[in-house]
């Protein structure tokens, strides 16, 4: 139903950003070509991921374990393998890609503590308590990084739904880390 569009048949606002996405992974993921349908989704996902990854003070693991667990809760079959590739790429350990993908305890009690306050934030629309924020901070988190975890999960809530609707196909890169949510 949407149209994956190339840098020469996207509408004119988004063809710097595909020229930009070219260049920054080496290929125009799926995801990016649907997205240039609306040029304004495109912008906003483009500056909520990138300001996550350049700017957030968490790490590159933790950044994956936010955008792992969002992928996992929201049953993104297109994110799942395209973070997986990504953190795979970067050589993160493989037991935290594996529990990240299969839904099960984190071997780090400190990214466990990151990935459960992520869940809580998405199983209630943000409305978790003073005692699951008290929790995240006294894992030695700190409320800059509480709030950064927002931005993390404004980026999936676009990518995740955009792949829902769109039924993203995978790209070929990913596809050897296909994923089905397990239970369903």
């Amino acid at each position: 139903m949407f149209t994956y569009y190339e840098p020469d048949t996207a509408p004119e606002e988004s063809k710097p950003m595909m020229q930009g996405s070219l260049a920054s992974f080496g290929m125009l993921p799926n995801l990016h070509k649907v997205l240039a349908e609306a040029p304004i989704t495109y912008k906003a996902y483009n500056e909520t991921f990138s300001s996550f990854m350049q700017a957030s003070s968490l790490s590159p693991l933790e950044q994956q374990v936010v955008f792992m667990t969002a992928n996992f809760e929201n049953n993104c079959h297109y994110c799942v393998p395209g973070h997986t590739w990504m953190m795979k790429s970067a050589k993160m350990p493989d037991e935290v890609i594996n529990a990240l993908r299969e839904g099960t305890p984190l071997p780090d009690e400190k990214l466990q503590a990151l990935h459960d306050f992520t869940k809580a934030l998405l199983d209630h629309r943000g409305h978790i308590g003073d005692e699951k924020l008290a929790e995240f901070l006294g894992a030695g988190y700190t409320k800059r990084q509480a709030l950064e975890v927002l931005t993390g999960l404004a980026a999936k809530l676009i990518s995740n739904f955009t792949n829902a609707l769109a039924h993203t196909e995978v790209d070929e890169p990913m596809k050897p880390y296909a994923w089905e949510k397990p239970g369903t």
